[in-house]
């Protein structure tokens, strides 16, 4: 089982790229914190961050930079589950639906600041596949959900283009053989588009690797196990970035929307729909600054 201080230390020594000054962030001194790093490394039974011998030149390994999404991911749900269960039990509910294969990070520590700015909110927050958000949503199981669609597919509260690109190792894409593809599973947009982009193509494939997950995508992509199509904030350094040189046609965007159930949106579901607007065309804008 990991150790949530643990992962707090791996994220703050991550953050700060140093040892020395992690340490002076969290009170501690610096062979308490490479002495916590390395019992996680033992834990999980991989390097996770490199170091020089002073300390103070940190960097994550590939097995530490995943280690660090589902780091942060599990400590905000942490302080997420730490501020529900203290809350009053007459706070206001609101619940929230993420689509599984979106890059949640940054999200959950939008979410927990939400959460902080705002005790008398009790926010409920459930991931899952799109088509399955919106069920719950028609269902009024879900006050709001952030969804992947088809564009312009309905009304919603706020929507965003989602521009996607091929990324994947050229090493497999020699010749005629089939393009292995790493994909989400059945009702996700993206598998949609790339199993249709490669058969109106006429090109052969195969499923070569599963995953509900965006982190479970990319790592696979990362490791040469396949091809796949992801939006353009999602595509990792280790991505090969494919075209129609290699064969791969661009296709149309995807679409990014806030969607609400049929009854009129409270003053906390609307600051709550602010916050996430703010949250997704920070991203937007981060991804244009770098393109």
């Amino acid at each position: 089982m990991l150790d949530l201080e643990l992962l707090r230390t791996l994220v703050c020594v991550a953050d700060e790229g140093s040892f020395t000054r992690a340490a002076s962030r969290v009170h501690r001194t610096q062979s308490t914190v490479s002495q916590q790093v390395r019992k996680l490394e033992q834990t999980v039974g991989k390097t996770l961050l490199l170091r020089d011998r002073a300390g103070s030149d940190v960097v994550a390994t590939e097995d530490g930079e995943l280690m660090l999404v589902y780091a942060r991911r599990l400590l905000a749900m942490a302080d997420e589950a730490e501020h529900v269960v203290a809350a009053p039990r007459a706070a206001r509910v609101l619940r929230l639906g993420i689509p599984e294969d979106f890059d949640v990070s940054r999200l959950t520590v939008l979410l927990a600041g939400f959460v902080a700015r705002h005790p008398e909110a009790r926010l409920e927050t459930i991931s899952g596949m799109s088509t399955d958000l919106r069920g719950k949503l028609a269902a009024g199981d879900l006050d709001l959900a952030l969804i992947k669609r088809e564009p312009g597919d309905g009304a919603c509260l706020a929507a965003w283009p989602e521009r996607l690109v091929w990324v994947g190792d050229r090493r497999h894409l020699a010749g005629s053989a089939a393009v292995p593809l790493v994909l989400f599973p059945h009702g996700c947009i993206y598998r949609k588009r790339m199993i249709y982009a490669l058969e109106s193509a006429g090109r052969p494939w195969h499923v070569a690797y599963h995953s509900h997950s965006l982190a479970g995508v990319q790592a696979a992509v990362a490791a040469g196990l396949g091809v796949s199509l992801l939006p353009a904030f999602a595509r990792l350094e280790t991505h090969a970035l494919l075209g129609a040189q290699e064969g791969f046609a661009a296709v149309p965007p995807t679409e990014l929307a806030i969607v609400g159930n049929s009854r009129a949106a409270s003053g906390m579901e609307q600051q709550l729909v602010a916050a996430l607007k703010q949250a997704v065309e920070t991203d937007i804008q981060s991804l244009a600054a770098s393109v």
